[in-house]
């Protein structure tokens, strides 16, 4: 069954012209997208045409600088946007938020010169792009990774493997952190890498249980040259660039959760509503109807939770915290509320017909990306408490 284009969200937008990018959004998911979601997720088809239209549609920069090609819109919209894209399709809504985490380091820590180079091209020239920061060995413990990065005249290079990389294989350019100097984070750099550079290979994409349309892959670097030219920031700053990127990055998985969730939750309502047992629909029966209104209870408060994050941002006020706070609720409400509308649907969301289990399925992975939420947790309570003594 295809997937039901998504539903109309109420929102609130601070200006016109972020209602019109919101409608042209949901004309893209609604046409172009939801058809194809169910069939290709199955095929483990990556739509590379989608993020070419997006991108031709001025919608894979949007945070970003329009001197640059970017959109100059705030978090607040931005985020919704991401929402919208990941109701119609997870793979793409994360990796329109992958794609933005990837040109982070280079639009707020890139030189100038840099910036007119390359920037262009990455916002809004059909590139797209991938972020290169776990290894095999350093998950959680990103600041103990082992690719490193050797000076050679006025180049660097590159070796060690990298992992878990989504678009590991099929983007133009990936944001790298590698090793320069003393152990720790810091000794790490960061480097903008184009996809076709000689010695860069990416193993087979991974097998998973979900987002089989979105390639995860290991990315290996052989003596992989490059100019110091597109070294970031400066040598050291590397680790610091990483977990400004993953500070915004998070909130993006926020959004994408609440999305993905939404979708399980219409699904589920359309469902209930036209399904019949005893003689009238199920969704008359008090105990599936407290079982929706807590499903879209959870979604509005993870909502209202990734929005007060990203409106801290735009403010330029602190915002780390809140945004691990949302991307741990917002993703544990999506592993919820599928795992929930799955229930809704009996044995029907327990098969293929229907797109719950495939949510399902999804909604596990926003759990671990960019930081598990074991993680989230550590990094709110460091807010509140301080470090751990040692």
């Amino acid at each position: 069954m295809p997937d039901r284009a998504p539903q109309p969200v109420d929102r609130q937008l601070p200006t016109d012209e972020a209602r019109d990018l919101i409608s042209l959004v949901r004309d893209i998911a609604q046409h172009e997208i939801a058809p194809k979601a169910a069939e290709e997720e199955h095929s483990g088809h990556f739509p590379r045409e989608i993020f070419r239209l997006l991108s031709d549609s001025g919608l894979l920069g949007l945070p970003y600088d329009s001197e640059y090609g970017g959109g100059d819109q705030p978090y607040e919209v931005y985020l919704q946007v991401l929402e919208e894209l990941a109701a119609a399709r997870l793979t793409v809504g994360l990796g329109v938020s992958v794609h933005t985490l990837a040109c982070h380091a280079l639009a707020h820590y890139g030189t100038k010169e840099q910036q007119l180079e390359h920037l262009p091209a990455m916002l809004g020239g059909g590139l797209l792009g991938a972020y290169c920061l776990s290894e095999p060995s350093s998950g959680s413990d990103a600041a103990s990774l082992r690719t490193k990065a050797v000076r050679d005249g006025d180049h660097w290079v590159i070796n060690g493997t990298k992992a878990w990389i989504t678009h590991g294989g099929v983007a133009d350019f990936y944001t790298v952190m590698a090793r320069t100097g003393e152990e720790g984070p810091r000794g790490i750099t960061a480097f903008l890498v184009p996809g076709d550079a000689e010695g860069l290979s990416a193993a087979a994409p991974e097998k998973k249980m979900g987002m089989k349309g979105s390639p995860t892959a290991q990315v290996h670097f052989d003596g992989v040259r490059v100019p110091e030219a597109r070294r970031i920031g400066d040598e050291g700053q590397g680790f610091a660039i990483a977990l400004s990127a993953l500070d915004s990055g998070r909130l993006g998985i926020a959004a994408c959760a609440i999305g993905l969730a939404q979708a399980a939750l219409d699904e589920a309502v359309a469902y209930a509503t036209g399904r019949r047992q005893f003689g009238r629909p199920i969704s008359d029966f008090e105990g599936l109807r407290f079982l929706l209104a807590d499903m879209a209870t959870q979604i509005e408060a993870g909502r209202a939770l990734y929005l007060a994050a990203a409106r801290l941002r735009d403010a330029g006020r602190p915002f780390a915290k809140q945004a691990a706070m949302a991307k741990l609720h917002c993703t544990d409400t999506a592993m919820k509320v599928t795992t929930d509308a799955v229930q809704v649907l009996g044995g029907y969301g327990y098969t293929m017909d229907f797109p719950v289990e495939r949510y399902m399925r999804e909604a596990k992975a926003l759990q671990i990306v960019e930081g598990t939420n074991q993680i989230q947790r550590m990094v709110i309570a460091r807010h509140l408490a301080g470090p751990e003594s040692r």
